[in-house]
């Protein structure tokens, strides 16, 4: 379904499983459409009794596209995003998953929307609020961070889907990337994406504008985290510290899981995790 969230602006939204069944809504990382949240991922919360929410972010999918380099948005649009879709779909209250930047998200939402929260699970993500001195990326993270590549040509499927593979093998723990499901998944990005230039340059250009922080008035609201311990963004530190900081919070620690969205072999461990809190 198409969502207006604002004047001139749609998202592309999925929903999977029973209108009456508990809600989970799905936030991803920077620059990811829905189709990286994966569908037997999806298909197992639905059939564990789930309703799943899924969309396309602002410039990514089938969603509107600013021109790239000027996203016209602010973070603050991001987390509105998140109860427009809660709208549209007809959900109150759902279980909030966020990754990565999602995970930020899924905070700032909790914070300012407490009453639209049920639970909160915050996957490979750091703490919106100082939680001391947390170690940063790895060398090889940093040092891609640093590369000034060019550009692949996202006119040419097969470049870009190659691109899209090789952008997510540096952050998957050894052993964890899986090459084949990726790049079913990164087939799926480019045949349905407006724009992928800008997907991968306007999401990380947006501005936090600011909003609550304070993650111990999230006490009583259950929330999971988990994190990979070979995560090299964001070092299994961060999600220790973003438990310690969360009153009454769970972790769970995924041996050998990088930065990404848990790995399949992992899915037991993590769909028990999720649904039991």
């Amino acid at each position: 379904m198409r969502v207006d969230v604002d004047e001139g602006v749609q998202l592309d939204v999925e929903v999977l499983g029973d209108d009456d069944a508990p809600a989970v809504l799905l936030l991803g990382g920077a620059g990811w459409s829905r189709d990286w949240w994966d569908d037997d991922l999806c298909a197992r919360l639905v059939a564990r009794g789930r309703r799943v929410i899924r969309y396309d972010q602002r410039d990514t999918g089938a969603s509107t596209c600013w021109p790239v380099g000027a996203p016209g948005y602010t973070g603050q649009d991001l987390n509105d995003d998140a109860v427009a879709v809660l709208d549209a779909v007809g959900v109150d209250r759902a279980h909030v998953v966020g990754l990565s930047a999602g995970g930020g998200t899924a905070q700032e939402l909790a914070l300012a929307h407490r009453e639209r929260v049920t639970a909160l699970t915050l996957v490979a993500t750091t703490a919106i609020e100082p939680v001391g001195d947390l170690p940063g990326p790895t060398p090889a993270i940093r040092a891609l961070f640093a590369e000034e590549a060019p550009a692949p040509d996202w006119s040419d499927p097969g470049a870009a889907v190659t691109a899209l593979v090789e952008g997510e093998r540096p952050y998957a723990g050894p052993g964890a990337f899986d090459e084949a499901r990726v790049r079913a998944i990164a087939e799926r990005v480019v045949a349905r994406s407006r724009d992928l230039a800008a997907s991968t340059t306007n999401p990380f250009l947006v501005a936090d504008v600011g909003g609550p922080t304070g993650l111990c008035d999230l006490a009583g609201l259950p929330v999971l985290v988990v994190h990979g311990t070979a995560d090299p963004v964001f070092p299994v530190e961060h999600g220790r510290a973003l438990a310690a900081a969360i009153p009454g919070a769970r972790l769970l620690e995924l041996e050998g899981t990088g930065h990404q969205v848990p790995p399949e072999p992992t899915w037991d461990r993590f769909v028990d995790a999720l649904l039991g809190h």
